[in-house]
């Protein structure tokens, strides 16, 4: 397998990441709360940090990368979730340790919305416009695009890490698609990966109807 193909799938990966991730816009009714689903509104920072490995696929490789962190805002409503930085490490394929960086930041649009089912997730996050390159033995590809995955109130008991009592959110093959690179590098990744969301001064958050 060529190396620009296996550097593909790492760019994937890192796209994933921040994965994090709700429809770019939030659905009346929704309330993020600290602290507890009855707490005070909280509007601020957010950190998502990856629950386990964040793991891509493509129709030529796989790969994954051990830490993924970003950084971001959000309204008490739900809405204009962004992420100002985003960063991965321990991200490698067969070839070795692969270099991993965000662009195009910041990433605007994302949303959470407050949608619960019972005996599933608590409602959905989306991430959107984040573009993440990804670069070994000097080749490079580029990936961009939205992540919507699952999220989950720290008392969810089917959370994905139930050790873990934190808003969490996970993405199950996701897609994302190549944006620049060599014609090597496959067209589309799949990626899944969890996460934990907390405020920017730990707080515990939660997704509540308002």
């Amino acid at each position: 397998m060529s190396r620009v193909r296996k550097l593909a799938v790492v760019g994937a990966a890192s796209a994933s990441v921040l994965a994090l991730a709700m429809a770019p816009a939030s659905a009346a009714g929704t309330t993020i709360h600290s602290g507890s689903a009855t707490g005070p509104a909280y509007s601020g920072g957010v950190v998502a940090t990856n629950l386990g490995d964040v793991s891509v696929v493509t129709s030529l490789s796989n790969a994954t990368c051990t830490s993924a962190v970003q950084n971001g805002t959000i309204n008490s409503d739900g809405s204009n979730l962004t992420v100002t930085s985003a960063s991965f490490t321990g991200c490698t394929s067969s070839l070795g340790s692969v270099t991993v960086t965000a662009q195009s930041l910041p990433w605007t649009g994302g949303s959470v919305v407050y949608a619960p089912v019972s005996g599933g997730h608590d409602g959905t996050i989306t991430v959107a416009h984040y573009t993440v390159g990804a670069t070994v033995f000097g080749l490079s590809c580029v990936y961009s695009g939205t992540l919507t995955g699952d999220g989950y109130n720290p008392d969810n008991p089917g959370r994905p890490d139930t050790s873990v009592a934190q808003a969490q959110a996970k993405i199950t093959n996701g897609t994302v698609t190549k944006q620049s690179g060599s014609f090597l590098c496959p067209g589309t990744a799949t990626v899944t990966a969890a996460f934990q969301l907390v405020g920017s001064g730990g707080e515990q958050l939660w997704a509540a109807a308002s």
